[in-house]
């Protein structure tokens, strides 16, 4: 069997490998071709063009480079046709995969098309999921709440679970050897710095999170700040980084990422997929967001919902303070990160809302690959209903 698959982003790179060995295990002669990242190529995928030109949020950010985006949509659409894939899987990123999708199909008509990751239709833009419809036969979500949106506009729907509930975390072991390889005492406090894995995201929030640590660090002096980092943005955080204040340790490989999470005890972190890492990793976390002003009026005018941190909506609580917007303000969100640091009910509230998370997403069960392959075969033995 043949798969065209498309990832646009570091979380969506990292579901498509995580895809391609359920689907390898299943089907051992399984054929990958389209566009992804590091990991999806260490799969055996032979990708396109470069996965981080489609690493792109909100409207601002998107414009200036519209032209080469549509140029791109057109040349991986005209892939898909020429693959002809026994599916197309699309990995979030819907602003550019649903394109594809949409030109793919205009290409080859009886294309299957699968989409991996649920759009936050509950959050806003409710009508996406009726407009996806009609270029996408089965989604695949990774929250528990989301299938009956996508059922509801047409589309067969699988909940898969969540990679972060059954990923690898840290222990105790690895919190010391952190500490001691970074000169970082028993008793201080490791404060995580995450502003994002886009460019946008980093240029956007690094400054605001560098000042909220640093007024932290006027009220507790010991605290030690440690940024992890993703290959796309790591040389452009490495640079910033050498020019904060607050002077934090920046972290790039897999097992000292893994190590820093252990040995956390507060998280700063921008909103999106790592709210979960944390939640695994039960670090109480402040969360901040903002984009430029064009897109976040629009947001906030198309916003149906009062959180948009993940551990929140499926924990179905608000333990975890976020400021969005302008609310994105380091004042704030230094206040919110002492609190969480020194106030025990606030941290309890945190972590049973990981636990609860943690949970409901799927820990101890079967690996979310391994659903999610199961779900594109069965998706692709059911009969096509338009």
């Amino acid at each position: 069997m043949k798969f065209f698959l498309i990832a646009g982003e570091v979380s969506g790179d990292q579901l498509g490998a995580s895809l391609m060995a359920g689907l390898k295990s299943l089907v051992p002669d399984a054929e990958f071709v389209g566009v992804g990242g590091p990991l999806m190529q260490a799969r055996g995928l032979d990708s396109l063009f470069p996965m981080d030109e489609l690493s792109l949020m909100g409207i601002w950010e998107v414009l200036p480079r519209y032209r080469h985006l549509k140029r791109r949509i057109a040349q991986t659409a005209a892939a898909v046709a020429d693959a002809a894939p026994d599916a197309l899987i699309t990995i979030d990123s819907p602003d550019f995969c649903l394109r594809v999708a949409r030109a793919a199909r205009a290409l080859a008509p009886d294309l299957r098309t699968i989409h991996y990751v649920a759009p936050s239709v509950w959050a806003w833009r409710p009508g996406r999921a009726l407009k996806m419809a009609q270029v996408i036969d089965h989604v695949m979500a990774i929250l528990p709440f989301e299938p009956p949106y996508m059922q509801a506009a047409g589309m067969s729907c699988d909940f898969v679970g969540h990679p972060v509930a059954t990923a690898e975390v840290g222990g105790p072991d690895d919190a010391g050897l952190f500490r001691a390889a970074h000169g970082i005492a028993a008793d201080a406090p490791v404060v995580l710095c995450l502003p994002g894995s886009r460019k946008s995201e980093v240029s956007r929030l690094a400054r605001r999170f560098d000042e909220a640590l640093m007024r932290l660090r006027d009220r507790v002096p010991e605290i030690r700040v440690v940024l992890p980092t993703v290959p796309g943005v790591a040389p452009m955080v490495r640079d910033m980084a050498r020019r904060w204040p607050c002077a934090p340790i920046v972290v790039e490989e897999p097992d000292e990422k893994r190590a820093a999470f252990a040995a956390a005890d507060l998280a700063l972190a921008a909103s999106g997929t790592v709210s979960l890492e944390l939640a695994a990793n039960r670090v109480p976390m402040v969360i901040g967001y903002d984009m430029a002003p064009l897109s976040r009026l629009l947001v906030g005018l198309l916003l149906r919902t009062d959180t948009v941190t993940l551990v929140n909506l499926v924990s179905d609580t608000r333990a975890v303070p976020e400021f969005l917007g302008s609310a994105c303000q380091p004042g704030a969100m230094a206040e919110a990160l002492q609190q969480a640091l020194e106030d025990m009910e606030k941290r309890k509230a945190q972590l049973d809302a990981m636990d609860l998370t943690m949970d409901l997403l799927g820990k101890g069960g079967e690996a979310p690959g391994l659903r999610a392959a199961r779900s594109v075969l069965k998706a692709l033995k059911a009969p096509r209903s338009r």
